[in-house]
């Protein structure tokens, strides 16, 4: 029995030796198996340190009680006299349940960690194959594979060896255990053996040399006929049934659990292809078929098993395929797609916690490192490499990466890996998520050498791992290229012209020469300026080539440092304010209207670093600073001048908010509701046109007749202005009304009236730098033929006697938008019961509407235009939707208050409101008209004209697939996906409109 003092003395021991049940610890220490060593300090060092002293302990007592009694003694004798064992043995215990639970099932295996002979430091593959001789079944196979493995985790928790030879044994193993798998698969069915010529091909982390712990085994079956004259199609099918044993043999589970995963899904055509080709059969898809991932894919492959010979043929005739995928036609999208982040599917709470895919995690730099491959690997054969590691070292010496940022990339690879390798080996189960677990945190950090405070010293350094590589992972693109164009030291490395003009095309560059050009003239000279410069440019050529038009954010990008280069604040906004320079690139690569627009005025750039900067501004702040800026004016040209400067810099606001909120950055997401962006646009731009006619009216008055007009003077917004549902692209649409004041001819009123209204449009159109803006007035009564501007009284006249249906309709979206209030209240008052009439419309009046719905389809669609593509007048358009709105307002607006607006989805989902249209009609017709609103948004976004179909550019198309969050190469997807909505839309529409 124990006394008091010596258990207290065990237990501080116990404690000091990195155990945290010290108590259960001593219990085991103190079982009669353990009575020789209990005591032995060499013992309690060598656990304590283990990555998990308490793990190791109880896999240690397991261990002894399943050996024979003469073998328990033999095993702790040898465990206290010989270190490299007790290194070995105890590493592995406290690193790994799973295979303390192998060599509690296979107590004799710990002898495998006995022998320390020079080949037994670094064995390959014939070492492996020596290792699993006589496994003639999968269960035998399995025990042999878990030995070999016991051997590798033994090297690696004792650093013999370094985490890429861990990884390399790891593949060396693998590549054993497939050709065992085969040599049973084959021995179970001679005669498909003797028939055919069958090769394994590794791919993926097996392929290049880099395997973890617990992976799938990515593998290519290729196949011939044997020689003898065997048909082509029997040999193919006798491969695939030892194929297909093989798979089983690794993936399958048996009473000794499973090996790994034999996946073969890389192979042409993936699971829906053939399991086993012909050599002809793959090189004719990879010619013809295969997409650039295939081709990335393939960088790794490496024959393993089977026909080597056959092998080697696979591997020399897809080769130049490989090394030629960069200069496939589709090769600048598809990187586009490939490079955007894929954790989509990682689930919320887990992408923090991913070592694989997750930002700044491993698949990070594998990608890079393949990338840069593909690009530079079709002329320096020095970069044939499957190794990641090797390959990131051959672009450092090419001078293709820079070297602090490879061996900055290297270290951090290898953290990563080594954190990957320890996770997986503690259970041997396939996961890339770092534990939550205190416990699980802990062993992993001392597994890793951390022992003063593990946890917190591991969470620190894996931090900074995955931040050095979210910084570097798309850098490293860039970087070289600034040194291409740069005056480098004697002796440093650096991109040749051909080697710089090669990675900008495959970044999506359409000129390489002239953006050099570019880089050259931002980056030149030993400036402070350029210094800076020589910092942002590699982060905002990832921003440039992840857009749809790489070459006009670059120019652009020059344009503005060109004009504001001497500012001292413009550099330091886009280095210190973390937003703007990711805001400002978004904004020039997108299209041409917002960097005209700032172009026009580059200091508008600021907008882009203040937090609430994008924010729209409202109409009684636009208002008070456009009649501030005009009473300061001494001309009524000088004031609207100034006017239409603020039109410019919020027309770039609101574009600029629309880009960034369509696009989303790296630390905002895209906005999730399209028909928000849709209703800011619209109320941004049309707040912003009201301030704007404002301060024309206040300038006009002002110039003649001073601070008072002899007649009282209204602005009636109508069509898009009225609904606030202006385009970036849009005309005013307007009534103008005026009555004399009191004591004040009607003739001289009239002729002030229209001396505004004529002085109003000239100011508005005066060619500037600025954007004019189009004042319409063609829907007042009788047309162009009729007078501009009428006195309320006119048109009470007018509409009383004259007006027609159309008319009525469009007065539905009549709304007051500049000059006397009261006078533009009574207006309304006026036409409400012409656009809301009581009971609603009459037959004759429902039928007039949809005659002229059906003359407008065949008579205004552009000549040559697809009616399935055109957003305003199209089958599903914006024209379908607003006329289907428009005739339930005209019908029930008298009885249902809700439908009394200008604004096209507040009537329609009033008309839902009111039970008039069910769930599914309204959200089909809102869908449709939203989409159909952001294409036209979009057209004028990117080609700096209003356009109401999709551009015919690619380039074009796919900046406006990209403003509605399709990636490249998903144009058709964008198309498909328009006609879709419409198509159901335009069926809603015949059915609520034309009672169809």
């Amino acid at each position: 029995m124990t006394g008091p003092g010596r258990r207290s003395s065990t237990f501080t021991r116990l404690l000091r030796h990195g155990f945290t049940d010290p108590s259960a610890a001593q219990r085991l220490l103190d079982l009669p198996d353990m009575s020789s060593v209990r005591s032995d300090p060499v013992l309690l060092d060598s656990l304590g340190a283990s990555a998990d002293p308490d793990l190791a302990l109880r896999s240690l007592v397991r261990l002894v009680e399943a050996q024979e009694p003469g073998e328990r003694r033999r095993l702790l004798d040898t465990l206290i006299t010989a270190k490299p064992l007790r290194d070995r043995l105890l590493g592995v215990l406290g690193a790994s349940e799973a295979l303390g639970d192998h060599l509690a099932r296979h107590p004799r295996d710990w002898q495998a960690l006995v022998t320390y002979e020079a080949s037994d430091l670094h064995p390959g593959v014939e070492e492996f194959e020596l290792c699993l001789t006589g496994a003639a079944d999968p269960v035998s196979l399995r025990v042999a594979y878990r030995r070999c493995l016991l051997s590798i985790a033994a090297r690696d928790v004792c650093g013999t060896t370094d985490v890429a030879e861990a990884a390399a044994e790891l593949a060396d193993l693998a590549t054993a255990t497939l050709r065992a798998a085969l040599a049973i698969a084959r021995s179970a069915a001679p005669a498909d053996a003797a028939a055919c010529r069958l090769a394994v091909i590794a791919m993926g982390k097996c392929g290049g040399h880099e395997l973890n712990y617990v992976s799938d085994v990515d593998v290519i079956f290729v196949a011939e006929p044997a020689d003898g004259g065997v048909d082509e199609g029997k040999a193919v099918q006798a491969a695939t049934r030892l194929a297909s044993h093989l798979m089983r043999i690794c993936s399958e589970t048996t009473v000794e659990g499973t090996i790994w995963p034999v996946d073969a899904n890389l192979r042409p055509e993936g699971r829906n292809g053939p399991l086993v080709r012909t050599l002809s059969s793959h090189l004719a898809y990879y010619q013809r078929w295969a997409k650039t991932w295939e081709f990335q894919a393939l960088l790794k492959a490496r024959p393993v098993a089977g026909d080597l010979i056959l092998g080697e043929e696979y591997i020399e005739a897809v080769a130049p395929l490989v090394w030629q995928a960069a200069e496939r036609e589709n090769f600048v999208p598809d990187v586009q797609k490939m490079r955007r982040r894929v954790v989509d599917n990682i689930p919320v709470a887990e992408v923090e916690r991913e070592l694989k895919l997750g930002p700044g995690g491993l698949r990070d730099v594998e990608f890079a490192v393949q990338l840069l491959q593909l690009v530079h690997g079709r002329s320096d054969a020095t970069l044939h490499s499957g190794s990641t590691l090797e390959a990131l070292q051959a672009l450092a010496a090419g001078g293709y990466v820079g070297r602090a940022d490879a061996a900055q990339l290297d270290d951090a690879y290898r953290f990563l890996r080594a954190m990957e390798h320890r996770i997986q080996l503690y259970r041997l189960r396939r996961t890339h998520l770092v534990p939550e677990d205190e416990a699980d945190l802990r062993r992993l950090g001392r597994s890793l050498g951390m022992r003063t405070d593990p946890v917190a010293t591991l969470t620190k350094e894996w931090k900074r791992h995955a931040s050095v590589v979210r910084r570097l992972h798309e850098k490293i693109f860039y970087r070289p290229l600034l040194d291409a164009v740069a005056q480098l030291a004697p002796g440093e490395i650096r991109l040749s012209p051909k080697a710089a003009v090669q990675r900008l095309e495959a970044l999506g560059y359409a000129d390489p020469a002239a953006a050099l050009r570019h880089l050259e003239a931002l980056t030149a000279g030993v400036s402070r300026k350029a210094a800076i410069q020589r910092t942002l440019l590699p982060v905002l050529l990832g921003w440039f080539a992840d857009s749809a038009d790489p070459d006009a954010g670059l120019l652009g990008f020059r344009q503005v440092s060109d004009a504001l280069g001497k500012t001292p604040w413009y550099l330091r906004l886009l280095r210190d304010e973390g937003a703007a320079a990711e805001n400002l690139a978004r904004v020039l690569s997108a299209g041409r209207l917002a960097p005209d627009l700032l172009l026009r005025a580059p200091e508008a750039v600021a907008i882009l670093g203040d937090p609430e900067g994008l924010v729209p501004r409202g109409r009684d702040h636009l208002e008070q600073e456009v009649l501030a800026a005009v009473g300061r004016a001494d001309t009524a040209e000088a004031a609207v001048t100034t006017v239409r400067g603020v039109r410019r810099r919020e027309l770039f606001r609101t574009a600029a908010a629309d880009l960034i909120g369509s696009y989303g950055t790296e630390d905002s997401p895209a906005e999730a509701d399209p028909g928000a962006l849709v209703d800011r646009v619209g109320n941004a731009i049309t707040d912003l046109t009201a301030a704007t006619i404002a301060g024309a009216l206040r300038a006009a008055v002002r110039e003649e007749w001073g601070d008072t007009l002899p007649t009282r003077f209204a602005v009636i917004g109508m069509g898009r202005f009225g609904g606030h549902e202006l385009g970036y692209g849009s005309d005013a649409d307007v009534l103008f009304v005026h009555e004399p004041r009191e004591g004040v001819d009607e003739q001289e009123a009239a002729q002030a009236a229209n001396t505004v209204v004529t002085e109003m449009r000239r100011l508005l159109q005066l060619p500037t730098a600025d954007p004019p803006l189009l004042i319409d007035a063609d829907l007042r009564p009788e047309g162009k033929s009729g007078p501009m501007v009428r006195t309320l009284a006119s048109y009470e006249a007018y509409y009383r006697r004259w007006s027609l249906v159309w008319e009525s309709q469009a007065l539905l979206r009549a709304e007051p938008m500049a000059g006397d209030p009261e006078l533009a209240a009574r207006f309304v008052e006026l036409v409400d019961p012409l656009r809301y009439p009581a009971e609603g419309l009459g037959e004759d009046a429902v039928r007039e509407i949809r005659r002229l719905k059906a003359r407008m389809e065949s008579e205004r669609l552009p000549r040559g235009a697809d009616p399935m593509l055109h957003a305003k007048l199209g089958r599903g358009g914006l024209s379908d939707v607003e006329w289907t709105v428009q005739l339930f307002q005209m019908n029930h607006g008298w009885a249902e208050p809700g439908l009394r607006t200008p604004r096209t989805r507040e009537a329609l989902a009033a008309t839902h409101a009111a039970g008039l249209i069910d769930t599914e009609h309204a959200q089909i017709l809102d869908e449709a008209w939203v989409l159909a609103t952001r294409v036209r948004n979009a057209v004028m976004l990117v080609r700096g004209r209003a356009g109401d179909t999709f551009p015919s550019d690619g380039r074009e198309l796919a900046a406006v697939g990209r403003y509605l969050g399709y990636g490249p190469g998903h144009v058709g997807d964008m198309l498909d996906d328009y006609r879709r909505i419409t198509r159901r839309a335009r069926a809603v529409m015949e059915e609520l409109f034309y009672g169809a």
